[in-house]
């Protein structure tokens, strides 16, 4: 069934108007690949309800790291709120030491491939150690591969009017809890508790049998750079095939398909 409930709502949620013509919004393209992870995630909840309610508060803090960091990335000074400190101050001292440059004319920046008819909204177009690229920000656990679909995505539809564009990094923001005895870690965004046990060096028995101690959160930083975007790029294609097979009917009422 459809999450949408008629051509309007699918029109202003799955899009964006580009100069009067309508295309699909690369996020929702990407949604068509299966997440095995998502899928885990649900299992090991008591209810759906459950897990939609985890999902909107760790998206809410998501948004809130987010934003705080778009804000640092441009010199402002963001208003912090307990839940994030750990995540902002840990970013505010990898940013001392690395050279990230950022044009605040390109933040949030709204672009479109017209030739392959999709739009997307980049977090920012960053200069990193000589090198301008897209930078996309996450606060998930991992980094996963469907970070590089959307990302090549954007490449694409920059090349055109910026030809100096040749990298994308994943710059993810997250917090967590170190037990000082075992190493184990907790993670409580969205407010479910996940605590990961440490394997290898004989400490995975000791971790499981640990009474866990949990100090005050820490922020932590990965920054990762894709620069061969290309095939990437050719699998996005693929799954917007797909995605436009998957809702035809919707996108043939509307006039996006003929």
């Amino acid at each position: 069934m459809p999450d949408y409930k008629s051509s309007q709502e699918f029109i202003e949620s799955y899009g964006y108007d580009i100069n009067g013509a309508w295309y699909p919004r690369v996020t929702k393209i990407v949604d068509i690949k299966a997440k095995p992870a998502l899928y885990r995630f649900y299992a090991e909840l008591s209810n759906f309800n459950e897990g939609e309610r985890i999902k909107e508060l760790s998206a809410s803090e998501g948004t809130k790291v987010h934003e705080a960091i778009q804000s640092l990335l441009i010199g402002g000074s963001p208003l912090l709120t307990d839940d994030i400190i750990p995540s902002i101050r840990a970013f505010e001292k990898f940013q001392a030491k690395t050279n990230i440059r950022i044009d605040k004319n390109f933040v949030e920046y709204r672009l479109a491939n017209h030739e392959e008819r999709y739009a997307g909204t980049m977090d920012a177009l960053a200069y990193i150690d000589g090198k301008c690229g897209v930078l996309d920000i996450k606060t998930s656990q991992s980094i996963y591969r469907d970070y590089n679909l959307q990302t090549a995505a954007y490449m694409a539809a920059l090349q055109k009017d910026f030809p100096s564009v040749s990298t994308r990094w994943i710059l993810r923001v997250d917090q967590y809890q170190t037990c000082p005895k075992c190493g184990a870690t907790r993670r409580t965004k969205g407010g479910r508790e996940k605590i990961r046990i440490p394997f290898g060096n004989g400490n995975y028995y000791r971790a499981k049998m640990c009474v866990h101690e949990w100090p005050s959160p820490v922020g932590h930083i990965e920054l990762q750079e894709f620069p061969q975007w290309k095939a990437d790029y050719k699998a996005f294609l693929g799954a917007k095939h797909l995605w436009e097979w998957e809702h035809a009917d919707v996108l043939h009422k509307i006039g996006y398909l003929m």
